[in-house]
């Protein structure tokens, strides 16, 4: 067998349809749109949710139930490798933190993460501490607070 031997499968490949093109095709004049509207014009997006103008049933319903997304606790994020800038023996709380650059926001309270390594002895204050990192701060002889 050559390359120029090769052919499809019979069926694998049809012709596209030509919309609009007259007699023979059946798709001719409205090109399979019906008669005017909104369906009929080019360029149509009709979300799901549309009925028509009528007042759609998700704004019927009445609102139900809490979400407790307002109240939700959010903590500053700071790593163990960025408190290596501080000498040792500094108590590194958190408007030192924000003092020195390091929060640009304190929203409700400052975590500690154990992402790199603390060479320094520390005292470290903040609002809570990640396993990993009581781990590395305890191995690098500082101490941490909860405050």
């Amino acid at each position: 067998m050559e390359l120029h031997e090769l052919r499809k499968n019979p069926g694998a490949t049809k012709e596209r349809k030509r919309v609009g093109r007259g007699m023979g095709s059946g798709l001719g004049k409205t090109s399979g749109k019906g008669e005017k509207g909104q369906k009929a014009r080019s360029g149509v997006s009709i979300p799901a949710t549309f009925e028509g103008g009528q007042l759609p049933l998700y704004r019927r319903l009445p609102k139900r139930g809490f979400s407790n997304a307002p109240f939700k606790i959010r903590y500053a994020t700071i790593n163990v490798s960025d408190l290596n800038r501080f000498a040792d023996g500094t108590e590194v709380t958190p408007e030192l933190l924000r003092d020195c650059g390091l929060l640009k926001k304190q929203y409700d309270g400052v975590k500690i993460l154990g992402n790199g390594t603390l060479e320094k002895k520390l005292t470290i204050k903040a609002n809570k501490f990640s396993q990993e990192a009581i781990n590395k701060i305890e191995k690098s002889g500082s101490t941490q607070e909860v405050i």
